[in-house]
């Protein structure tokens, strides 16, 4: 990886204090990946870095460093952060914790970039929380290489039938089983082929669908996160409850 990175556009993902007054920064940049980074400074009450480092903002950074480990150089902040409030920040939250779990360093994901800069736009907006939320989670685990095909029965490449039912695989896709989705139980696994379908239409007024997107991101995206739970989905599930 190159020495020094000049004005490359950025999101903070994460911040942890590190030595007496600086930060490891997790940074999301355009043409690098996720990228750890250590803000000298950075934690002193005066520091105009300090101001800069907070997430959802649009950065332009400058690293430097021949190890996997970076130094901030410098950092600009072209415009404002985006104010996310109430269930809109939890899900920016959300989709930062997403990222530095799954990602890993130095690894190019460009398209990736542009759709969670897209995603931060929209929650910024009035847009349906639910739709940028799993139109994000599927776009991730097609860079991830985990992308779903929605089209087929994965075992014997035969068109998804609507009126069928399918049990669906993380790792495979989905796979078509005897028994009508009339009298299916109550497994988040199992869809109908009218469910898989409407996938890719993504409409945001149509409950079922987003109700069948939801299971279906969540089950693809435990199969890679393992069994350690996501804080952000924690904080705000208390949130709701108090």
């Amino acid at each position: 990886m190159t020495a020094k990175i000049d004005l490359q556009p950025a999101y903070v993902l994460h911040t942890h204090p590190f030595q007496n007054t600086s930060l490891l920064v997790d940074f999301f940049c355009l043409d690098y990946g996720r990228i750890r980074a250590v803000a000298k400074g950075a934690r002193r009450p005066k520091s105009r870095t300090r101001a800069l480092l907070q997430p959802f903002h649009p950065l332009l950074v400058t690293l430097a460093g021949r190890s996997e480990l970076k130094n901030l150089i410098a950092v600009e902040g072209s415009v404002n952060a985006f104010n996310l409030q109430g269930p809109r920040l939890f899900s920016g939250m959300y989709l930062n914790e997403l990222l530095v779990r799954l990602l890993h360093f130095n690894d190019e994901h460009t398209q990736l970039y542009q759709a969670y800069q897209q995603t931060i736009i929209g929650l910024h907006g009035d847009r349906d929380l639910s739709q940028l939320l799993r139109c994000f989670e599927l776009e991730l685990l097609n860079s991830l290489g985990y992308g779903l095909n929605r089209e087929v029965d994965c075992n014997t490449g035969d068109t998804i039938e609507p009126d069928a039912l399918y049990l669906f695989h993380p790792d495979i896709g989905f796979e078509r089983i005897l028994g009508s989705v009339e009298n299916r139980s109550n497994n988040p696994g199992l869809f109908s082929g009218t469910e898989i379908l409407s996938l890719s239409s993504s409409n945001p007024e149509d409950k079922a669908t987003n109700n069948a997107a939801r299971r279906l991101t969540r089950i693809a995206l435990q199969a890679h996160l393992g069994d350690k739970p996501l804080v952000s989905r924690e904080l705000f599930l208390k949130q709701r409850e108090s």
